[in-house]
């Protein structure tokens, strides 16, 4: 479904599912192929990304992966920053790029700086109670990903009534309170792999329209080499492109808007195959 977001004053439309690129300014993500530890390796993915077709840039600069240590918030800049402007040296303003963070400080520094243009919040606003005015106050779009518990704890977090309902539930009690607060463009992401069970990830992406519909926002879906695809198959992450495109093909098929992804040429293809089918 086509949706369009707020970038700094301009209404950016998507007309089909869009593609969001990774990259990782980090030394431990857990696929080793989408680190950049340098401003060349940056570039090159950046360039790389959009030359296959993505419509945004996600640079991280703390893993997230369970039992990472989080660097501190001062490190996680001194990483985040240069890859950002690395981002914009490679490619301007061709796309949008989103900082994924869920440090508030971090978020504000990175869109104030002019280098990112969305916060990707793998916390939902959870893990920094400043997050939610900080981006009222800047005026961006919010990625809302549901989570329980910190990267360190999550597994134990892990128990639901009904992993659908519940999900819901807590994503709209926080997008209420975006709402209240003045935060228009909001992105919900159920959270895949965060503080759910191999089955739990399996009834979300089943029911990933409901999640959207009940919601009334766009929906992401982060599955990229994810353990949903390793543990189930016994494969490591560097084996799981099949895995990832057969995911994210049954996502498009369950109304994802946008796709987060480390390798951008098989998920467009994917969107254009999905679009072929929707308009045959």
């Amino acid at each position: 479904m086509p949706f369009s977001l707020n970038i700094r004053g301009h209404l950016h439309t998507f007309g089909r599912p869009a593609v969001m690129g990774i990259i990782n300014a980090t030394p431990d993500s857990y696929h080793a192929a989408s680190r950049a530890q340098c401003r060349a390796e940056v570039q090159r993915m950046a360039e790389t990304h959009v030359r296959e077709g993505a419509d945004i840039i996600d640079v991280g600069a703390c893993s997230t992966r369970p039992g990472s240590e989080a660097p501190d918030a001062a490190e996680e800049w001194c990483r985040l920053e240069p890859a950002l402007r690395a981002v914009r040296e490679a490619v301007g303003y061709a796309v949008p790029v989103s900082a994924d963070t869920y440090r508030a400080e971090v978020a504000r520094r990175a869109v104030e700086s002019g280098l990112a243009d969305i916060v990707n919040d793998i916390g939902g606003g959870s893990l920094d109670r400043d997050m939610f005015a900080t981006v009222a106050a800047l005026r961006v779009p919010y990625i809302l990903m549901h989570m329980r518990g910190t990267p360190a704890d999550m597994h134990t977090h892990c128990r639901y009534a009904d992993v659908v309902a519940d999900v819901i539930t807590e994503l709209a009690a926080r997008l209420d309170t975006l709402t209240l607060m003045g935060v228009a463009d909001v992105i919900v992401d159920p959270g895949f792999g965060f503080a759910k069970t191999l089955e739990q990830n399996y009834k979300l992406l089943d029911a990933l329209a409901t999640v959207g519909n009940a919601l009334g926002r766009p929906v992401l879906a982060g599955m990229s080499r994810k353990s949903m695809a390793t543990r189930l198959l016994g494969i490591s992450a560097a084996e799981a492109l099949p895995a990832t495109v057969a995911l994210n093909t049954i996502a498009l098929m369950r109304g994802a808007s946008i796709l987060r992804v480390h390798d951008v040429a098989p998920a467009v293809q994917a969107v254009e195959i999905h679009q072929a089918l929707k308009n045959a």
